[in-house]
């Protein structure tokens, strides 16, 4: 097959396809190196300046200043459901967590082998439709630290605003939103996040660290389970993910060359209006998952009015070219997720085909 279609899958997502085929000329040989990208050591010269671009790009687009330390790990977001307490909660050994969905559920199991966790607030009894409002959060000013998922992939909701915790320092899996849009760094202690949905391929974990967290991680730790370890040593104690981190700098360019996160932040709305718009004006035929307030801008969750109705959809759309719309078995439904290189032509061709298949099965 030569021809791409619109991959609408959660994650491992869809890439630019500037960075595919600019990895694609160079995967061979990289330019001036006689070596694939694939072959080079993580302690040659050549890898340095792949590594120091990509972090100051990545800074750069962030705008994340001197205060914090950024770590290129493995593992993914799961990894960290455990380092970020191991490393954080001691000595305090309690932490809030707000529950927004199945990944921030899965936060708090591993939390729980840690220390006490307080369920700071969660929408779950109402299937996780939307982000709570920030005067249901009951928060314990003496936790070691507060634990929330920007966006939620399976539920598609997203929060907007970070919540209000006061002094407490701010913990985030930004795994499915981070490089969407613009935030204020300073506002956290710690940002995590995989790469797979929004930065590169799956096999790298950013974490955004502010540079006194690192004063909690005891020398007691494991020593791959240690931020200290992978701070000291610029993410390079071990053997790293060479060509992820390779092509996280090649999507970081990529952004730059866009305008960066404001460009990205306005194309990403524009996007997810055209569905939400198609959604909402179908007369009740196409049915979001998530409240109008807390609507994903990566993943939109709908619909329709039978099962049967749905998978002639998925199965049409196979067919067509749209691969990947299948929702998750906790919501059912469809799920398009529209990542930053999702392009908007295939958001475009997908409200069409959904207003053509209303018009010929309502």
């Amino acid at each position: 097959m030569e021809n791409r279609i619109f991959n609408f899958s959660a994650g491992p997502a869809v890439l630019p396809e500037e960075v595919l085929l600019e990895a694609k000329e160079n995967l061979y040989a990289l330019p001036g190196v006689g070596m694939s990208i694939l072959e080079i050591s993580h302690r040659s010269k050549t890898y340095d300046e792949i590594h120091a671009t990509a972090k100051k790009k990545f800074k750069s687009l962030l705008g994340i200043s001197e205060d914090y330390e950024v770590l290129f790990l493995q593992g993914g977001a799961s990894l960290q459901f455990s380092m970020v307490p191991l490393n954080l909660m001691p000595p305090i050994n309690k932490a809030d967590y707000i529950v927004t969905g199945t990944w921030s559920k899965k936060a708090v199991k591993e939390a729980k082998r840690v220390g006490a966790v307080n369920i700071a607030a969660s929408t779950e009894t109402e299937n996780f439709v939307r982000i709570p409002k920030q005067e249901e959060i009951k928060l314990d000013p003496e936790a070691a630290y507060v634990h929330f998922t920007s966006n939620n992939t399976i539920y598609g909701t997203e929060w907007f605003n970070e919540p209000e915790v006061g002094k407490v320092p701010l913990i985030c899996d930004a795994s499915s939103d981070i490089l969407s849009r613009k935030i204020d760094v300073n506002k956290y202690a710690l940002i995590y996040a995989g790469a797979q949905k929004n930065m590169g391929p799956s096999g790298v974990t950013v974490v955004v660290i502010r540079k006194d967290m690192l004063e909690r991680s005891q020398d007691s730790l494991h020593t791959m389970l240690n931020y200290k370890t992978h701070a000291e040593n610029d993410s390079l104690y071990n053997t790293i993910n060479v060509f992820g981190i390779y092509i996280f700098g090649l999507v970081c360019k990529w952004l730059e060359n866009l305008g960066g996160l404001d460009a990205m932040q306005k194309l990403n709305q524009e996007k997810a209006q055209l569905i939400y718009d198609c959604i909402d004006n179908s007369n009740g035929y196409f049915r979001g998952h998530a409240l109008p307030d807390s609507r994903s801008l990566m993943n939109l969750t709908f619909r329709l009015p039978s099962e049967d109705l749905e998978k002639k959809l998925i199965a049409e759309a196979t067919k067509a070219g749209f691969d990947g719309l299948k929702g998750h078995r906790s919501v059912g439904g469809l799920r398009a997720s529209i990542y930053n290189a999702f392009p908007k032509k295939g958001v475009e061709a997908l409200v069409d085909f959904m207003k053509d298949f209303q018009s010929k099965n309502s």
